[in-house]
């Protein structure tokens, strides 16, 4: 099982929400970065507390939690 070190949990923080190191930065966010942001160094510039691992581990944490089940498609 992968180790998620900087992905953090505090009910009393953004709902609750998976955050990077604390910080009110959700994982959901980072993610969404990552998808407006082709350039890292553009995204490092704009959010300069982010380190390339906490990318790594947003991006781990999400595919460890989405299932990976095919469902067949009905035609009709």
């Amino acid at each position: 099982m992968q180790s998620f070190d900087r992905i953090t949990w505090d009910p009393a923080q953004m709902n609750g929400q998976a955050c990077i190191r604390g910080m009110r930065l959700t994982v959901k966010r980072v993610l969404q970065l990552l998808a407006q942001y082709p350039d890292r160094k553009e995204l490092f510039l704009d959010f300069p507390s982010l380190e390339e691992e906490d990318l790594r581990q947003a991006l781990a944490y999400a595919a460890a939690n989405l299932e990976d089940e095919a469902e067949p498609i009905r035609i009709g």
